[in-house]
């Protein structure tokens, strides 16, 4: 049975409305496209931080093309989000996806990446003192909401702190994205951004 997590995320928001303080997130970002939406959904209830760690993109210039444009992003808004970056770390991918190179977009091995960049923006909320950390992710169709869930449920018990859950595809969120890269002339890719899928969008053309 899938759970409705927008529902987790509305009972969050609601919950924050009450109290009236703005509570940290660290909020991790894979490229503008994806953020923009859901910045603009969570601006007005979360003190937003854009963690950048993204060490499944290749080549290094996409990875970075990426960055700038995400940051690009941040300063045209002109909402206060800030910005942490942080070491690139290509070969912690290539580690943790060895032998995992044949699987099928969306599979396993995408699970473990998953994983792996949930786990740095969870444990680097933890070191800066947020309240809560959180994924981009869920805005895209083609993310299993339910296995990102899953996860931050995981590191939020293991490592004891809040875990912002959400599938911010619901409410037309990935249409309002589309929309706001229209507006703001955001560079989108055409593949997730590892060379597995990269490989596969190019036999797909």
């Amino acid at each position: 049975m899938k759970i409705n997590y927008d529902l987790y995320l509305e009972k969050i928001i609601n919950e924050i409305k009450e109290k009236e303080i703005k509570p940290k997130l660290l909020l991790h970002t894979c490229c503008a496209p994806c953020s923009s939406a859901v910045i603009m959904r969570l601006a007005n209830y979360f003190d937003i931080t854009v963690f950048y760690y993204n060490p499944n993109i290749e080549p290094l210039e996409e990875y970075l093309l990426r960055k700038e444009e995400q940051k690009r992003f941040l300063n045209e808004i002109n909402l206060g989000i800030k910005f942490e970056d942080c070491d690139y770390e290509n070969e912690e991918f290539k580690r943790i996806t060895k032998g995992l190179e044949n699987l099928p977009e969306g599979g396993f091995r995408c699970h473990e990446c998953f994983k792996l960049r949930l786990t740095k923006t969870a444990k680097k909320a933890i070191e800066l003192h947020y309240d809560y950390f959180g994924t981009t992710l869920t805005v895209s169709p083609y993310k299993n909401s339910q296995v990102l869930n899953s996860i931050g449920e995981e590191l939020e018990k293991e490592l004891n702190i809040k875990y912002l859950y959400s599938d911010f595809k619901k409410k037309e969120g990935y249409k309002k994205s589309i929309q706001l890269s229209k507006e703001y002339n955001l560079y989108r890719q055409n593949y997730c951004g590892c060379i597995y899928s990269k490989e596969e969008s190019n036999y797909n053309l």
